[in-house]
């Protein structure tokens, strides 16, 4: 089975295919131009085996301050740690927070811009000393963000808390290593909360207005595998062929949504922000509240994904039960309120949602308005 999930890959970027290929990593950092690189990684994986074992491959040192929505000051301490061994490059590996950290340290080691300069707006990008960007193996050890195929970090500004994305074509790594040896045993709920994140990026992708078929023959393609795998990796984790499916779909749903996303990313960011929630599972909680809202704009795209998924009756509606059915088959709540998040700062998550670029790619225009509609029904259950 092992032998059949390996492969290598240069879509988007270069990829390395297979349980156990963590043990390539020396290569991949050769061919990436890394000889003294910084290992990023979360705090939570500190200690670990995956993580002795990279040093062991590398011999290298360890930044592990990187925490679930990682911040301005997380971008600082690791600069700080960068500079001071003179590395030249960035190993991640970890979660979606990890990498986009590890994927900032190294776009920002050689610029001399503050880090808010580089947002994505407009053509901020340009601001960058290209030649300032350190290359970046990435290793996921969750299925979920996708980021190791990304071309931007997602950073928490502590002054004004809100979700900033930081942007720039060259930030997309050298060479991925999608191992799934690494994913096997994570916990049901981080599985499931990943995996939908995932699902979604793929949803979203296809939903946006715009024409992109690729991206949407991608997020066809995540999704069928992500209904197929998830509730198996989910159930199992050891169930090796699921993980690997997962990591690709993960991947894929990253590489779709260069397309757009919409609503749920857009109100996702500042709960994040705020209530300081876990990404996946806030997105996959507010999932069927943006799909009401969209509905009269959705229902063909729907239609064609409840046809793939083999549902009866293919529908909008045939879709949106087995959405409600496969949140609660994988234990994830019902409403944003179950987490800990109230209402009380709805206008604020309103305004902020609308100016996230992810509402951009809404299948329906969104103001501040309707998207505090949006968020106050997801707290309250009311669909």
């Amino acid at each position: 089975m092992s032998q059949v999930l390996r492969s290598n890959w240069n879509y988007p970027t270069t990829l390395w295919v297979g349980p156990g290929r963590l043990s390539e990593l020396p290569d991949a950092c050769e061919r990436a131009g890394l000889k003294r690189p910084l290992i990023v990684t979360d705090q939570g994986l500190l200690g670990s085996e995956m993580i002795t074992r990279t040093q062991t491959l590398l011999a290298a040192p360890v930044f592990g301050n990187v925490q679930g929505n990682p911040t301005a000051a997380h971008i600082s301490a690791g600069l700080s740690v960068y500079h001071a061994g003179h590395h030249d490059g960035v190993v991640a590996i970890g979660g979606g927070a990890a990498l986009d950290t590890g994927k900032v340290i190294a776009f920002m080691s050689g610029q001399t811009r503050p880090l808010w300069d580089f947002e994505d707006i407009g053509d901020y990008w340009t601001r960058a000393n290209v030649v300032g960007i350190a290359p970046v193996v990435a290793i996921p050890t969750t299925a979920g963000t996708g980021s190791e195929v990304g071309r931007a970090g997602v950073i928490l500004n502590e002054q004004t808390h809100q979700k900033k994305i930081i942007f720039h074509p060259l930030m997309m790594p050298k060479i991925v290593i999608l191992d799934a040896e690494l994913t096997l045993g994570l916990p049901k709920n981080v599985t499931a909360a990943t995996g939908m994140d995932a699902f979604i990026h793929c949803f979203e992708a296809y939903c946006a207005p715009g024409f992109h078929p690729l991206a949407d023959g991608i997020a066809l393609e995540g999704m069928r595998l992500i209904a197929t795998y998830l509730p198996r990796a989910t159930a199992n984790g050891s169930d090796l062929e699921a993980r690997a499916y997962m990591l690709a779909a993960a991947a894929m749903g990253a590489t779709a949504f260069q397309k757009g996303l919409g609503g749920v990313h857009a109100i996702a960011h500042p709960v994040g922000s705020i209530y300081n929630t876990h990404h996946g599972l806030t997105n996959a909680i507010i999932l069927p509240y943006v799909m009401a809202f969209n509905r009269k704009a959705i229902e063909e795209k729907c239609t064609t994904i409840s046809r793939l998924l083999g549902l009866s009756n293919p529908s909008y509606q045939a879709l949106f039960d087995w959405i409600i059915a496969l949140r609660r088959t994988l234990g994830i709540v019902h409403t944003l309120a179950e987490i800990g998040v109230t209402a009380d700062r709805s206008a604020l998550i309103g305004t902020e949602a609308a100016a996230d670029p992810s509402a951009g790619g809404n299948p329906i225009p969104v103001d501040a308005k309707a998207l505090e509609g949006i968020f106050r029904a997801a707290v309250a259950g009311q669909l």
